[in-house]
């Protein structure tokens, strides 16, 4: 056995059952639990008190926890509602950020924060949709036309964000072109993998083991699903390309192939029970664990730029929604510009790929973390109030 310990790993699991825990005695304390769980891994790691630090079994179950987080982000995207004039609206929306995060990374290069402008556009055209459904539900408008059209405008945000970061800013190196060559290989396996899963889901003999297995000791559903994982994650790291894209199309092919869950209506919940009940909140601790809050406050001028930050994600990501202000109204597109703003998951991957292949510094990496957890914490709040204030509106 190597000599590895579990002391920093229970201290991370503590933290993980402490957050919601908290959350749940005290409702009106409304700060999502990954928040708590981020700022606890700052308190307790290397940058506050020091009593927690991220060794080698953190960091495996940390790694396995960001596959898993974006196989349940690549799982929650409807690949069927993806249509229309709600797809042609999302992909308008999601130029505009491109744009827009292009001239706001231009003007970080220029001040020397970071080293890449196309790097600050993608990271900021993030949004985090675990978020923003859960709130567009306690307003009663997801399956409304403006739901739809948010849900529709943050998965294609998603896809593309997470897309164009293995496309351009891998960590394995090589060209950009010989990448683009790998990722159209890639994809092709990825299509090919689908269809024959799909084919193989017909055989009744196969559809009746599945149902016979799937809630015993087996779980044969979800040892499938998380097989699917580990075979796109490996294929992508194999082909060059980011392990995040393979979690997440992973998650995609799941959500498109598992159409019909009636005769497995907990499949979901247990794939949810293993990433959220420990693998992600595991990620979230230790990228909290990992954030250079110290160099953060050792610089005023450093610290600044966590509002700045804050400000460009507002208009890189909520200025595209005025695109929804024609049929839905101005009070529902600031809205839908809140929410789209709303990104902490994605913001947190690609700071740890722009450190890894120094296109940012620590630090820059630490105020855009920073950055995102405020916009958890009040943009939600803020898109909330205004849909809540207009319910007695007709909804669209």
């Amino acid at each position: 056995m190597p000599g590895v310990g579990f002391v920093n790993l229970f201290a991370v699991a503590a933290i993980a059952l402490a957050a919601p825990l908290l959350l749940g005695l005290v409702p009106k304390l409304r700060v999502p639990a990954v928040v708590l769980e981020i700022v606890a891994g700052i308190a307790l790691g290397p940058s506050g008190l020091g009593w927690i630090t991220p060794d080698l079994p953190v960091q495996i179950v940390a790694l396995l926890g960001l596959a898993f987080l974006l196989f349940l982000a690549g799982l929650e995207i409807d690949v069927h509602r993806l249509r229309g004039r709600a797809l042609r609206v999302a992909l308008l929306g999601y130029v505009l950020t491109l744009a827009i995060g292009l001239a706001v990374g231009t003007g970080f290069a220029a001040a020397g924060w970071v080293r890449s402008p196309l790097l600050v556009a993608v990271a900021l055209s993030a949004t985090s949709l675990g978020l923003v459904v859960p709130v567009l539900k306690d307003a009663g408008q997801a399956e409304g036309g403006l739901g739809q059209a948010v849900i529709a405008a943050a998965s294609v945000a998603d896809f593309a964000a997470v897309l164009l970061v293995s496309l351009l800013f891998s960590a394995s190196g090589g060209s950009t072109g010989a990448r683009l060559v790998l990722l159209v290989a890639f994809v092709s396996l990825v299509v090919v993998t689908a269809v024959v899963v799909a084919l193989a889901g017909r055989s009744r003999r196969l559809g009746a083991t599945l149902l016979r297995l799937q809630d015993t000791t087996a779980e044969i559903r979800v040892r499938a699903a998380v097989v699917l994982l580990v075979a796109f994650v490996a294929l992508a790291e194999t082909f060059g390309l980011e392990s995040i894209l393979g979690a997440f199309l992973a998650g995609a092919v799941v959500g498109l192939l598992d159409r019909d869950s009636a005769s497995h209506p907990r499949f979901r919940v247990k794939l949810d029970a293993i990433g959220y009940g420990f693998l992600v909140p595991v990620f979230f601790v230790t990228s909290g664990l990992r954030l250079d809050l110290s160099g953060l406050l050792a610089d005023a001028a450093a610290l600044a730029r966590v509002p700045l930050f804050l400000a460009a994600l507002l208009l890189a990501r909520g200025v595209p929604a005025v695109l929804f202000a024609r049929e839905f109204g101005a009070g529902k597109a600031i809205a839908a510009g809140l929410l789209q703003a709303t990104s902490l998951p994605f913001l947190v991957t690609a700071t740890q790929i722009g450190v890894l292949t120094g296109l940012m510094t620590p630090v820059t990496a630490a105020a855009l973390v920073c950055a995102g957890l405020l916009s958890v914490l009040l943009f939600p709040a803020g898109a909330l109030s205004l849909l809540r204030s207009r319910e007695g509106a007709p909804v669209r």
